[in-house]
């Protein structure tokens, strides 16, 4: 893609309401514009990475078994009141009236919406397990959104929910959507630690939280050295580790994922029944499993980002290589840029070619700030000599290859660093 076709608003000054690096820095990076309190509108070079996020997650939950499905935003109140959240809820719930007066809320969660669709088509044992997911925007009217991505009120999200037999049978889909989550994050290129957590507002009877972590995290989590416990503070006290007395350790995280085991909380309200292979009716025993998509985009600026600007993870990145042509009036620097940008992109990698006519130094600061893994950077002087540079934006290293040997290094470090998770 070329930058001068690209609505890529990068600004140098430092946007005053934003409180943390990753709302900083999509700002600055030209990913996101604020529209109201808590609502954003991802630009172009935004939506790369969210697309690249969603990816990730719907190419695990396909490979976990999980089917993708598409529910309604704006939920009608009686399936909410027949679980009771319509008044439990509070005013995170956004509420409001058609032209008929009937009562709606935009949903922040699913539940209701998803148990009544599969106590209508599910009615044997034979048609479960079910495990059924979407990726779709949210609302919660949070009382203080902040944080950019990290706190909005209008989200993006995949939820996923599965409906099983028995607490046995449901434990194995828990397990299922544990390990899909533990390769999504691996895939996404995060350091990331699973750590027992609190139900609260979805209730069931336990759950575990996915946490990025960052040194900026909003969350405070405490690991055991010794035996890989790990908890977020509400389920902790004291400094030794509940299962081996070891000793416990303090980070901090981003909650980027939850998997709920949710009992019959919902199907006994809802009566989601089947019958069972005896031929009795029985109660669907539901999880519930979230991922924040843009929550997952800001976690990982918040853990790969320096003093220029983002680091992004390769599979995150919304393009692999920058290709920055230092001199645009050079018109053997033009040739050979478009010549390792054509044969890259042919190659079928994403790359972001600089022809903008801006001095050398704004390009080099834009491609920092942008924080594209590769770098190639043509120019005059090394020309002369046969070379170009490569450098990597993570450690800054650069070095100088033949414009022969850029290709074959630059697709040798995407496809080392693009490799799905294992099994």
């Amino acid at each position: 893609m070329r930058y001068s076709k690209l609505l890529i608003p990068t600004l140098r000054e430092e946007p005053v309401e934003a409180e943390v690096v990753s709302h900083r820095l999509m700002i600055r990076a030209g990913m996101i514009r604020k529209v109201a309190a808590g609502i954003y509108t991802y630009l172009p070079l935004g939506l790369r990475v969210i697309r690249k996020v969603e990816q990730i997650v719907r190419e695990e939950m396909n490979r976990s078994g999980a089917q993708e499905l598409l529910m309604p935003m704006v939920q009608p109140s009686e399936l909410w009141l027949e679980t009771g959240r319509w008044g439990e809820y509070g005013k995170e719930l956004l509420r409001l009236k058609d032209r008929g007066e009937r009562e709606f809320c935009l949903g922040p969660t699913h539940e209701e919406v998803i148990t009544d669709v599969v106590r209508a088509e599910v009615k044997s044992y034979r048609n479960l397990p079910q495990i059924l997911y979407q990726i779709q925007t949210k609302f919660r009217d949070e009382i203080r959104p902040r944080f950019g991505l990290m706190r909005g009120r209008e989200f993006l999200m995949k939820d996923a929910y599965s409906f099983d037999r028995d607490e046995q049978s449901a434990k194995a889909s828990y397990d299922k959507m544990s390990k899909a989550y533990h390769r999504i994050f691996e895939r996404c290129g995060l350091k990331f630690q699973p750590v027992e957590a609190e139900s609260g507002v979805i209730g069931g009877t336990y759950s575990q939280e996915f946490m990025v972590l960052a040194e900026t995290g909003e969350d405070a989590i405490v690991a055991c050295e010794s035996c890989g416990f790990a908890a977020n503070v509400e389920k902790t006290q004291g400094k030794t580790c509940p299962r081996c007395r070891g000793r416990l350790i303090t980070q901090r995280g981003i909650e980027v994922g939850h998997v709920f085991m949710l009992g019959t909380k919902y199907s006994e309200a809802m009566k989601a029944t089947f019958l069972d292979h005896n031929g009795k009716e029985a109660l669907s025993v539901m999880g519930c499993y979230g991922i924040g998509i843009g929550r997952t985009a800001a976690a990982a600026i918040e853990q790969n980002h320096d003093t220029k600007g983002i680091i992004w993870p390769l599979p995150l990145a919304p393009y692999q290589v920058h290709l920055v042509p230092v001199n645009e009036q050079s018109e053997r620097v033009m040739i050979t840029s478009e010549l390792i940008y054509g044969t890259l992109s042919n190659l079928g990698m994403e790359v972001l070619i600089d022809d903008r006519a801006e001095r050398p130094g704004v390009k080099f600061n834009d491609a920092d700030l942008i924080g594209v893994p590769f770098q190639i950077i043509v120019g005059e002087k090394n020309l002369a000599g046969g070379h170009v540079e490569l450098k990597e934006r993570r450690t800054g290293k650069i070095m100088k290859v033949t414009t022969d040997e850029v290709i074959d290094l630059v697709k040798k470090l995407v496809l080392t660093n693009s490799k799905p998770a294992e099994s």
